[in-house]
C-alpha cells in the first residue's frame, strides 16, 4: 500500500514537471538549439496537428525508447550487471565453490575484465544465478532496495541520478502531447520494471525487456510467481521487433537507440509509410560522460552509426546538443 502511495506522489510529481516544462517558452531547455532538437519538434508539431497529411491518430502516436546508453547511462558496464556483481557477493557465503569458479571467481575478485572475458556465457551466468529461485515480489524489493544505496564506482553518484535529463524533457514532451512512451531494451523486464515507472514516469505494461522464464507455485499457502534460471525472451537486435509486435502491437513512428543492438527496432519503425523518425543518441563527450562508439564491448555503435545518414536517422551528439547531461551537472 505504501508503494502505491508512493508511486501515485511520483506521477503527480512527474505532471508537476510537465506542467512546468511546458509554461516556459523551451519546451527542451537541457538541449541546445540545433538541427536536432528543431527536427523533433517539427516532427511532433505536424503530427499531432489535425486537418493535415502528417496528422497521426492518438491511439498510433507510439515512441520506444532503448534504455541503456539511452535513457541513462551504461558505462563501464550495464547497471544490471553492477547489480548482479554485488548479489554474487552478497550471495558467495552460501556458495564456496564460486572462489574458484568462472566467472564467480572473477566477480569476488572485483576483475572487471574477468568477468567481460568470461563473454555472453558467463554473463548469462552471473544473470542467471542471481536472479532466479526467488518470487517475483522477491525480486523487485531486491532491486528497489539496491537503488536506494547504490553508486557508480566512477561518478559516485546514485545509479538513479545517471538518467539523462534531456531524455527525460523529452519523454515527458512527448506525453504532453500525447504520445505514448515505451521502453524497449535488451535489459531485464523485472530489473526495469522495479525503477523504470519512478525515473522516467513510464508504467509497467509499457516496459518491454529480456525475460526469464517464471512458474505459478504456491509458497507458504500463497500463490506466487517464481523467477526459474531459464531464458525465455531476449529482447536486442532482431528481438526488439518481435517484442514490439508481441507487447505493444503496434509499429512505432519515433524509435529511439544508442548502438548497433537498436538498429533492428529503428529499421523496423521507419520503412513504414508515412511521418517516420529514428534517432541515435551519440556518445561523443569524454568530459561529462563516456565517448565510444565503434570500438566499444559495451553499446557498441557501428553498423548503425554508418547507416544512419543513409536511412535518413538524425544523430544526437552528446556533446554537441545536450546543454546538460545529469541533473548534478
Amino acid at each position: 500500500m505504501k508503494r502505491t502511495y508512493r508511486r501515485l506522489l511520483i506521477l503527480l510529481l512527474i505532471n508537476l514537471f510537465i506542467s512546468s516544462v511546458f509554461a516556459q517558452s523551451d519546451p527542451l531547455p537541457s538541449w541546445n538549439d540545433g538541427e536536432v532538437k528543431k527536427a523533433i519538434i517539427a516532427f511532433v508539431e505536424k503530427t499531432t496537428k489535425e486537418g493535415t497529411s502528417d496528422f497521426i491518430r492518438k491511439e498510433d502516436r507510439i515512441a520506444t525508447f532503448d534504455n541503456d546508453g539511452t535513457l541513462w547511462s551504461e558505462q563501464p558496464v550495464y547497471f544490471q550487471l553492477f547489480f548482479a556483481i554485488d548479489r554474487i557477493k552478497a550471495m558467495s557465503p552460501q556458495h564456496p565453490e564460486w572462489k574458484t569458479k568462472e566467472p564467480f571467481k572473477s566477480v569476488l575478485a572485483n576483475d572487471m575484465k574477468g568477468i567481460i572475458a568470461s563473454g555472453e556465457k558467463g554473463l548469462l551466468e552471473i544473470i542467471i544465478a542471481t536472479h532466479s529461485g526467488m518470487t517475483t515480489d522477491e525480486y523487485d524489493q531486491l532491486v528497489t532496495d539496491w537503488f536506494k544505496t547504490a553508486r557508480h564506482p566512477t561518478t559516485k553518484h546514485y545509479y538513479y541520478e545517471m538518467i539523462y535529463k534531456p531524455m527525460v524533457e523529452l519523454l515527458a514532451y512527448l506525453r504532453a502531447y500525447e504520445y505514448k512512451t515505451y521502453i524497449v531494451s535488451g535489459g531485464g523486464l523485472d530489473f526495469m520494471r522495479a525503477f523504470a515507472p519512478e525515473m522516467y514516469g513510464i508504467p509497467p505494461d509499457q516496459i518491454v525487456g529480456s525475460m526469464g522464464k517464471v512458474k505459478y507455485e504456491f509458497r507458504n499457502g500463497k500463490p506466487v510467481l517464481v523467477k526459474l534460471p531459464e531464458v525465455d525472451f531476449i529482447d536486442d537486435k532482431e528481438g526488439k521487433p518481435i517484442g514490439i509486435h508481441k507487447y505493444i502491437g503496434k509499429r512505432p513512428v519515433l524509435a529511439f537507440g544508442n548502438s548497433d543492438g537498436d538498429f533492428q527496432m529503428l529499421e523496423w519503425t521507419t520503412s513504414a509509410p508515412g511521418p517516420r523518425m529514428g534517432l541515435i543518441v551519440h556518445h561523443t563527450d569524454s568530459l561529462r560522460e563516456v565517448a565510444y562508439d565503434h570500438q566499444s564491448s559495451i553499446g557498441t555503435l557501428d553498423k548503425a552509426l554508418t547507416e544512419a545518414p543513409k536511412r535518413g536517422w538524425l544523430l544526437i551528439d552528446m556533446k554537441k546538443d545536450w546543454k546538460k547531461i545529469f541533473s548534478f551537472d
